[in-house]
């Protein structure tokens, strides 16, 4: 019956008791099985990481400046990283970077986002990542 249809016989179920088959397009399943896989992955998308960077050095306007973008980032969905760079003998003052990334998150209203990474320091660069808060 499939050959004449010009369809193929697919077993859909065979640990079924006797197994099934059904005469259809495999050409044509496996393709609606990718699109339904593609859509479930499109779902399930967190957004993108957007990064911020900042130095020791960085003056307090342009702090404001650069949070203000931050908290767009979230608004939009997006995730943020925030990064303090510390170059040459920079690195003396950690403390320093991680105050930064505190002010940072001081100047963000508290249900703006959601702290993903706390502030830590790696090498010669502290971050943290902010997450947007997840919609009800």
């Amino acid at each position: 019956m499939a050959k004449r249809k010009g369809l193929d016989l697919v077993e859909v179920a065979p640990q079924a008791d006797p197994p099934v088959c059904r005469i259809m397009d495999y050409g044509k399943m496996k393709y609606l099985e990718s699109k339904k896989r593609h859509e479930s992955k499109k779902k399930h998308a967190h957004g993108k990481v957007k990064e911020m960077k900042l130095s020791i050095k960085t003056q307090p306007h342009d702090l404001q400046f650069k949070v203000k973008h931050i908290k767009r980032f979230l608004e939009d969905g997006d995730r943020a990283k925030v990064t303090v760079f510390m170059r040459g003998r920079e690195v003396i003052f950690k403390n320093k970077a991680i105050e930064i990334l505190n002010k940072v998150l001081e100047m963000i209203p508290e249900g703006e986002y959601v702290l993903e990474q706390k502030p830590r320091v790696d090498g010669n660069m502290a971050t943290m990542v902010l997450a947007p808060p997840k919609k009800k």
